[in-house]
């Protein structure tokens, strides 16, 4: 496995889907990772989760996230990983594009879906990057870990 230092895994997970999948893509390129984590958790209830989840898309409320414990500067890719939630990120991955500046870093996505695939959220996080001084990758889906390790076959 390659050793990428320069590189870190950004994840949000609430079911730990995205979480098994970012603790893979960590395992194969060798980057550093961080949990996103917000300032008001959610509900470990999923449906009241869900309820609170769906109400921030709906309304468009950016939930506060607590500072990360790396500095983005430091990282040439950032692999960002998070679940599809109806067709788009969360909110959380709005917060964390609202919130941080960018220094030309590379940023791949992979998201965790039973329905959607990464081209689900393409075009969100197409708008969320197109000021920023980032490289979005296409990237991919994460929910097998064949396909991680597919995606990443040159590493291996």
């Amino acid at each position: 496995m390659k050793n990428s230092s320069n590189a870190l895994v950004l994840y949000f997970s609430l079911t730990d889907n995205a979480k098994r999948a970012a603790n893979t893509v960590a395992e194969i390129t060798g980057a550093d990772i961080e949990m996103l984590r917000l300032e008001e958790p959610y509900s470990d209830d999923y449906t009241e989760a869900a309820k609170r989840a769906e109400q921030e898309k709906d309304q468009q409320i950016i939930p506060e996230l607590r500072p990360l414990n790396h500095q983005l500067n430091d990282y040439e890719t950032i692999y960002l990983g998070f679940p599809t939630w109806w067709y788009q990120p969360p909110m959380v991955i709005h917060t964390f594009f609202a919130e941080y500046q960018f220094s030309g870093q590379t940023i791949v996505p992979f998201t965790t879906s039973a329905s959607s695939s990464i081209t689900a959220s393409a075009k969100v996080l197409a708008s969320l990057t197109e000021r920023k001084n980032v490289d979005l990758k296409a990237g991919f889906t994460a929910n097998q870990i064949n396909v991680i390790k597919q995606y990443f076959k040159d590493l291996l």
